[in-house]
């Protein structure tokens, strides 16, 4: 069965297409996906696998900021990933997966994502490594604020070798990807909904 792939912003889909990935969603997650996980998959770059049975699989990869060791990440963070049941365990997840990574190699500080048990396997496999350390948020009322209910559950993509990856920038200083010390804290921007 042939498979197209393709890469789309937000403002590129049109009412259907939306309708048809939210449909997908609220399926593969058994009606426990929210108007704000909906709203937290918008914005960014979407992944649409179709099949002859129409939409197959679905990704999106979003820009956060997230701070760590004393500065803030372009964050490219990946959303609303889920296959159609029928065509689960088929490679489509990680024909998602290997999209949305090219877009965060491509154009991010780091990659991230929350995982539940069931969708932590493909992510592993891939090289997503379990964020070991604390999680907070940046919150508009308490500023820094700890949440222990995210941590286990937050992904992040390996830090490369700083002498295999340069990125221009307008300081030569920052022309580096940042590695990640798990001794310290990721703090996510603040958003409704699940802030992670």
């Amino acid at each position: 069965m042939t498979v197209r792939l393709r890469l789309a912003h937000t403002a590129d889909l049109d009412p259907a297409e939306l309708a048809e990935i939210r449909a997908l969603l609220d399926v593969a997650f058994g009606g426990d996906f929210s108007d704000e996980d909906w709203d937290h998959g918008l914005g960014g770059l979407h992944v649409l696998i179709r099949d002859g049975s129409g939409l197959a699989a679905h990704g999106s990869v979003v820009m956060r900021r997230l701070w760590h060791a004393g500065r803030w990440l372009r964050t490219g963070y990946v959303e609303a990933v889920a296959v159609r049941a029928d065509a689960r365990r088929t490679g489509l997840g990680g024909r998602v997966m290997a999209e949305l990574e090219r877009v965060i190699e491509r154009a991010y500080d780091l990659g991230a994502l929350s995982a539940g048990a069931a969708g932590a396997p493909l992510y592993t496999a891939r090289g997503w490594r379990r964020w070991e350390g604390r999680v907070c948020a940046l919150s508009p009322k308490d500023g820094i604020v700890r949440l222990p209910e995210e941590e286990g559950s937050l992904y992040v993509r390996p830090c490369p070798d700083p002498a295999d990856e340069v990125r221009p920038g307008p300081d030569p200083a920052d022309n580096v990807r940042p590695c990640l010390d798990p001794a310290g804290a990721l703090v996510l921007d603040w958003r409704d909904g699940d802030v992670a």
